[in-house]
């Protein structure tokens, strides 16, 4: 019997995370042969036969290059790869009896993982510096890998598909004659994909996530944080999913009261994921760095709502004499991230960088224009600068980030009057010569006291005698 392909579903991850190719099946049956295959020569990598009672991952072959990454789950027959790199690129066949499901997997180097605002232009960078006589440059994009835009050097045609997927691209794509870069301006999150660049035969790839309607939350690490669905509760029979990064971590099927927690990536989540039983909301207990991301919120396969965690990983306190300036120190170099400041136990957002789309920005008008004129944000490294310092700066400043897996940071600045206060280094003096006085006090009273007991005991001592002479 021919084998007949079921269905084709791209999947993208940033090198270095775990990815999970899902079968599909709740529960292996007692006669199922499944079998994961890969690349052109289908070369097979895991397999699952009970009816020989047969369960094996093949991570020596390929030159090792899945070696201790593969995990094969025995209750389903999902793929797991962990630690992955751009040699794990390619298509996936998994092969359930006579049945075929192609998984056509992406991994993007992490510079190439990209986050604009809607609305914004966002450019994607062939790394060509210029286009040779010969080239032939091709974009396309989505799970059905359609062409968007073209360069043929030799016969000097340069073309943009912009009227195909209903339009969606419509005057928004520009293509750089002299590298062939790609820009799509005035974006929507319809153009949230995968983006591939053919060069020649050479294949980058590119991951673009469009932000909107979006919500922003930050918390410090180690502590938890919960992501509020809005919802009062769930219907009947709905099908509720929490994703992070696009792999599925949590799902609810109210019809059959399952509440599901899945141990993906590498376990980054084991142990800390919680669901609301009532309205389906997901708590993250003890964070780390590394839970820090974009979070989907699914209902019925349809987007509902999105967030975007950030996780401080420390407070540093900053002290600074009211006039003078001072600067909060972020990253060495600013890449393709999307970064914000935020002041004040009401997060007031104060200045932002979206680096994909070439915009920095101070909102120094906000607080009733306290910052204005006083905001300074470093292009290069993302730092903020505040000058003119008065004691209506003093408070928590938020460096949160939405790109990348960096650390958010937070500072606590302190003004302090030059006038009513002497300065950081002379309150100091002044702190350890009142506790050394305060010590020597103590000394003295507790040697005074010591003496008079003394004196007393003696003069008892020598009554108590006389009497018994």
């Amino acid at each position: 019997m021919l084998a007949v392909i079921d269905e084709v579903e791209s999947v993208s991850v940033i090198e270095g995370d775990s990815v999970s190719l899902n079968s599909g099946l709740t529960e292996v049956e007692d006669d199922d042969v499944i079998q994961w295959k890969i690349g052109d020569e289908n070369t097979l990598i895991a397999e699952i036969n009970n009816r020989a009672n047969r369960f094996t991952v093949y991570d020596d072959v390929l030159d090792g290059r899945f070696r201790d990454r593969l995990k094969l789950d025995k209750q389903t027959g999902s793929l797991t790869v962990t630690h992955t790199t751009t040699e794990h690129t390619g298509d996936y066949k998994l092969l359930i009896n006579y049945e075929i499901k192609i998984f056509i997997l992406a991994v993007i180097d992490e510079e190439k993982s990209l986050s604009v605002m809607e609305g914004d232009s966002v450019s994607l960078n062939s790394g060509l510096t210029e286009m040779k006589d010969d080239d032939v440059i091709q974009w396309r994009f989505g799970d059905e890998n359609t062409l968007i835009a073209e360069i043929n050097v030799t016969a000097d045609r340069i073309t943009v598909y912009d009227d195909v997927l209903d339009e969606g691209f419509r005057d928004r794509l520009k293509l750089d004659k002299q590298t062939g870069s790609l820009t799509i301006t005035h974006t929507t999150t319809e153009h949230t994909g995968l983006y591939e660049l053919q060069i020649n035969s050479e294949i980058k790839s590119f991951i673009l996530t469009v932000i909107d309607e979006v919500e922003l939350v930050s918390v410090m690490e180690g502590d938890s944080v919960s992501l509020n669905s809005d919802l009062t509760e769930m219907e009947y029979d709905d099908v509720i999913q929490w994703r992070f990064e696009k792999t599925l971590i949590a799902e609810i099927h109210t019809q059959f009261d399952r509440f599901t927690v899945y141990d993906v990536l590498d376990g980054r989540f084991r142990d800390r994921l919680n669901l609301d039983n009532q309205n389906g909301s997901l708590t993250v207990t003890n964070t780390t760095i590394e839970h820090a991301g974009l979070y989907e919120l699914l209902i019925n396969s349809e987007i509902f709502k999105s967030f975007i965690l950030a996780v401080i990983d420390e407070v540093k306190s900053v002290l600074v004499k009211e006039g003078d300036s001072v600067s909060l120190n972020s990253l060495t170099e600013v890449k393709n991230y999307v970064i914000q400041w935020r002041f004040g136990d009401e997060n007031t957002l104060i200045a932002e960088i979206c680096k994909p789309a070439d915009r920095f920005t101070v909102y120094e008008d906000v607080l009733d224009g306290r910052f204005r004129d006083r905001l300074k944000l470093d292009k290069q490294t993302g730092s903020l600068t505040v000058t003119h310092t008065t004691t209506e700066h003093e408070g928590v400043y938020k460096l949160l980030m939405f790109s990348g897996r960096l650390p958010s940071k937070s500072f606590r600045v302190s003004v302090y009057d030059s006038v009513h206060c002497c300065g950081p280094t002379e309150a100091v003096i002044r702190l350890v010569l009142s506790a050394l006085v305060g010590v020597a006090t103590v000394i003295i009273v507790v040697y005074d006291i010591r003496s008079r007991r003394a004196k007393r005991d003696q003069a008892h001592i020598h009554t108590s005698g006389s009497i018994a002479i």
